[in-house]
């Protein structure tokens, strides 16, 4: 059995290499051969490779975040989940001139002003209120299609004054 001392592990860390499993064959040991931001710059992309079967995979690093809380409206917290707005946008850009990077964009930029707010609980009124925001811009049918389900208009006339509000803009 072989000992490995901590200034080992920290020097090969230092050196560059990490720790990483391949996925391919179990191997403890691979090597960052390429390493560049991705996304808006919020993660890095690792490319890796194997010395002992020799293939080649991709990692992604992202800093680790607090687990926010959202208040829905009867009070009830639940931990907050990306996918339940992204379909909620996806929904209201069905058949819309809307594209994936688009959405993909739009997404991010909500979610930077979600956690911009650097608070562990927020209302689902004012992540609501974000997303109509920016969908304003995007694209004025998806944020309608949007409003109408998140409003949850009581007659037809509010809607219609919703129309109207966004008409004389």
């Amino acid at each position: 059995m072989t000992l490995i001392s901590i200034t080992d592990i920290l020097k090969k860390n230092v050196e560059g290499e990490q720790n990483m499993k391949c996925p391919y064959c179990n191997n403890p040991d691979t090597k960052v051969i390429d390493s560049r931001p991705a996304d808006d710059g919020s993660s890095i992309r690792r490319r890796r490779a194997c010395d002992e079967c020799g293939k080649r995979f991709t990692t992604y690093e992202k800093v680790e975040t607090i687990p926010l809380i959202v208040i829905k409206k009867d009070d009830n917290r639940e931990q907050y989940d990306r996918r339940k707005i992204e379909s909620g946008v996806l929904s209201a850009c069905y058949k819309r001139p809307v594209s994936a990077d688009q959405i993909q964009k739009f997404m991010e930029e909500v979610e930077t002003e979600i956690f911009s707010r650097e608070e562990k609980e927020i209302p689902s009124k004012v992540i609501g209120e974000i997303v109509m925001d920016k969908l304003k811009e995007l694209d004025a049918v998806a944020y309608v299609r949007f409003a109408s389900v998140y409003r949850e208009f009581k007659d037809v006339n509010t809607f219609v004054e919703e129309l109207k509000s966004i008409l004389d803009k």
